[in-house]
């Protein structure tokens, strides 16, 4: 369509708007539609702005119904309305707001960020749906949105966080464990903030076992006056674990962060696989000293495998409550002693290992 016959047509409807019928306003709603549909990115700006004050005097006499399909309509289009777009977008009725605010490429930051401060939790998680949102505005929506919103967020993969976003999240993780889980198990989370998840004080407990929260191993305690227990599990389930894990150390992907998503999903068979591969011990030792009421081996079997001291705090507190003060300052103690003495405990550790493998081929050869 020409930007003259366009023109002829906002005159024709400016020109009968006024006293015009429900009926008849309707029909030149569509029109209007149908006009900016056809001419998406080839109608000049003054002839949309044009259009845009018609829709703005239209809008207001036309049913709840109507709307929403004038919003679903406006909202994949680049060259829009924006009076229309930015009136549709702040109704309090979410089903005429939400395409709007989910879609529309002709919002800006600031008009999001603007509708962000003052809208309902739907509006919120329309926004939080969006195909990309600056991280400026992740902070608006952090702040003011629930843990639905929060999970939203985290859940969309064009959202960006800025360094307040992160620490927003993490003090609401220590709340909520879906956004502790989400967040860690997110793919590009900054390595600091998954250790900033798996080392943050435990929540206070409310005294009844209704209340306990699971351990992520069938674990009791890591106090060095009661025994540690942890699942065994069989060699299938090893067996299965193993290829993955060999394929990301060939990758060069078996890493801190990559052990810390392990332990953040429970997922035993792989974590205990990964200690193995990196440390180069069997995996019997592994479940030994995940078993051991003192640390002292499974931080050895830590640093051999190289991990950093957030990921072995986080493979610790794995196995059951998470470690006093005491205990925790104690294990890290060691764990920069062995750092300075890599040699010693080097073979140490190897010999540790070299005594379960023969002791693994014995016992398979007396089956």
């Amino acid at each position: 369509m020409t930007g003259i016959a366009a023109a002829d047509v906002i005159v024709e409807l400016e020109a009968t708007i006024a006293g015009s019928s429900l009926e008849r306003c309707v029909r030149m709603l569509r029109r209007i539609v149908e006009l900016l549909v056809a001419g998406n990115g080839r109608l000049q700006e003054p002839h949309v702005d044009l259009l845009d004050e018609v829709l703005v005097r239209l809008i207001a006499r036309i049913a709840p119904s109507t709307l929403v399909e004038l919003s679903t309509a406006l909202a994949d289009l680049r060259a829009a309305p924006k009076k229309t777009l930015r009136r549709l977008a702040s109704c309090e009725d979410a089903a005429i707001a939400v395409p709007v605010l989910r879609q529309s490429p002709a919002l800006s930051p600031g008009d999001l960020m603007e509708l962000a401060a003052s809208s309902s939790e739907r509006h919120l998680l329309a926004i939080a749906d969006r195909r990309e949102i600056e991280n400026g505005l992740t902070d608006v929506l952090l702040q003011r949105g629930s843990s639905k919103v929060c999970l939203a967020l985290i859940g969309n993969p064009a959202a960006r966080f800025s360094d307040a976003g992160y620490s927003m999240l993490i003090g609401k993780a220590e709340q909520d464990d879906e956004i502790t889980k989400a967040l860690a198990l997110r793919p590009g989370t900054r390595d600091m903030v998954v250790r900033a998840l798996l080392s943050a004080s435990p929540r206070p407990a409310t005294g009844t076992k209704a209340d306990a929260r699971p351990c992520a191993f069938s674990g009791a305690t890591t106090s060095s006056e009661m025994p540690v227990t942890v699942k065994r599990l069989c060699e299938t389930e090893y067996a299965a674990a193993r290829p993955e894990i060999v394929s990301l150390n060939r990758a060069g992907k078996l890493n801190d962060s990559t052990v810390n998503r392990f332990v953040i999903r429970s997922e035993i068979a792989n974590l205990y696989t990964a200690l193995s591969v990196l440390s180069g011990a069997p995996v019997e030792v592994v479940e030994h000293v995940m078993a051991e009421p003192d640390c002292e081996g499974l931080v050895m079997a830590c640093r051999a495998s190289r991990l950093n001291w957030q990921t072995t705090l986080a493979i610790l507190n794995s196995r059951g409550p998470r470690l006093s003060l005491s205990e925790r300052e104690r294990a890290q103690e060691l764990f920069e002693k062995l750092h300075l003495s890599t040699s010693q405990w080097s073979v140490r550790w190897g010999e540790i290992s070299a005594g379960a493998d023969d002791r693994t081929a014995k016992s398979r050869a007396s089956r």
